[in-house]
């Protein structure tokens, strides 16, 4: 492949917009650049299982002819984008990180979020890794071994959408498509030092809907804010066969990017009451905290008064694993990730009247914040109670609801309420690792969280990882 300005593999995608639309850059020279950073830095950090770099390709010359026509579909026509493995895409195989799946079968469906971002002219690159059916909030796979995170590739990226963060960081393409069932966008976000969205529930269309049920949301990776609205006035728009989706909303969630934390009513919650946070991790946010009173908004410090929904969380999870368990033959099931077998095993444990009763406690929680919320335009914690640790093989730590997710306390309590949420980088520890803010907002306020994180941003750029320049770990 010619040699293409390295320099745009680095560039966030609205700043490739203004490339293209001057002719200083061409979407084949902004794919080439991708694809070659792909190419030497994939192989360690196994951001991407499946990369389509003739099919992306062909995608770039047709933008560039559409820029150079005049005829741009939008900011978004040329961006390289990738797809997390769990969300159909015609033409590539959607293989869930799993050995269960048949991957010669057709592949001739656009899941909503791949259709609307192929209509808009993106260029998709390929799928990045999930570990199997996302069962986790780690990212390793029998099918795809282990994902690396870019700040030290020792340690995990977090997950499920650990592919998608990775590459954002890495360079691999400024938007990844993730998704998030109980932090799967946020985690891998923070522990990989990006920006991650998880939308108000149904704001981003669905098909097929997650075996998870409501708690699962589609939401975008991104170098910086302003590329996950762009994103998101695109992933937003409406398809028919997600019947949970919500109404159509043509509002362009870059139009108040830039109204900062001025006069915004912000609830800080350090602990949410029950969460243990590592030391480096609480002085972080406390910091930002402090940065984000300073320009103006009005933080009060104050808990929502829920107790811990990790039992919550996790029966649900693990019915939907034993349900997905029950779709397998028996010769399936014996290849499949020892954590995903354990969960499914706890979810056989599990009674219907157990199942309705997390149900109505989930109806409370949601009840009790839609409520907390009317007092606050947003609420702010940790992303993560930990900075990322060591990667872990599958089944090396008993599977229970505390190892699971008794770490990230901060991000399943708001796919039970289907709030909008985001994390943000706000600071690296001793080590190196970064560190995540998280903004919660009202049910369907997305905007609100945006503008948010715009203004933190504004304060603290979110800084890259070293691996860049050398190939080398860590910054």
């Amino acid at each position: 492949m010619p040699d293409s300005p390295a320099h745009l593999a680095d560039a966030p995608a609205h700043r490739l917009a203004r490339l293209f639309a001057s002719g200083e850059a061409s979407p084949v020279e902004a794919c080439r650049a991708v694809l070659q950073r792909i190419e030497r830095l994939n192989p360690e950090y196994r951001a991407f299982v499946c990369v389509d770099a003739e099919g992306a390709l062909a995608a770039a010359r047709a933008s560039e002819a559409r820029w150079r026509a005049g005829s741009a579909l939008g900011p978004l026509d040329g961006v390289p984008v990738s797809i997390k493995d769990l969300i159909l895409t015609k033409g590539l195989p959607t293989l869930r990180g799993s050995f269960t799946v048949d991957e010669h079968q057709p592949w001739d469906v656009d899941a909503p979020v791949t259709a609307r971002l192929r209509e808009a002219g993106a260029v998709i690159l390929g799928k990045t890794a999930t570990p199997e059916f996302g069962c986790k909030a780690e990212t390793n796979s029998p099918r795809s071994g282990f994902t690396r995170n870019p700040w030290n590739p020792a340690r995990t990226p977090g997950g499920s959408s650990g592919g998608a963060a990775t590459a954002v960081a890495l360079g691999m393409g400024p938007i990844a498509v993730g998704t998030d069932g109980a932090g799967s966008v946020r985690i891998p976000a923070a522990f990989c030092g990006n920006f991650g969205l998880k939308p108000s529930f149904g704001r981003v269309p669905a098909y097929p809907l997650s075996p998870m049920g409501t708690v699962a949301h589609i939401g975008p990776h991104t170098m910086d804010v302003r590329d996950a609205a762009l994103a998101m006035n695109v992933m937003k728009r409406p398809d028919a066969r997600d019947w949970t989706s919500l109404p159509p909303n043509d509002d362009d969630y870059t139009a108040t990017l830039g109204q900062g934390f001025a006069g915004l009513r912000v609830a800080w919650s350090p602990r949410l009451g029950y969460a243990q946070v590592h030391p480096e991790v609480a002085a972080g946010v406390r910091a930002a905290v402090r940065a984000i009173e300073s320009a103006g908004a009005q933080v009060e410090e104050v808990d929502p008064g829920f107790a811990d929904p990790l039992e919550i969380s996790t029966g649900l999870w693990f019915a939907g694993s034993w349900m997905v368990w029950n779709s397998l033959t028996p010769e399936q099931q014996a290849c499949t990730d020892p954590d995903f077998r354990a969960q499914a095993e706890l979810g056989s444990r599990l009674s219907a009247l157990h199942v309705q009763q997390c149900q109505a406690r989930r109806v409370d929680l949601g009840s009790h914040m839609r409520q907390f919320m009317e007092r606050y335009d947003l609420l702010a914690t940790p992303s993560v109670a930990v900075p990322a640790f060591e990667i872990r093989p599958p089944g090396s730590v008993p599977m229970s609801p505390e190892a699971m997710l008794s770490w990230t306390p901060f991000s399943y309590p708001f796919n039970l309420t289907q709030q909008p949420a985001c994390t943000v980088p706000c600071g690296l520890t001793a080590d190196g690792l970064p560190i995540g803010i998280q903004f919660v907002g009202p049910m369907f306020r997305d905007e609100l969280v945006l503008r948010a994180a715009t203004a933190y941003e504004a304060i603290r750029p979110i800084p890259r990882p070293g691996t860049l320049s050398g190939g080398g770990s860590g910054r």
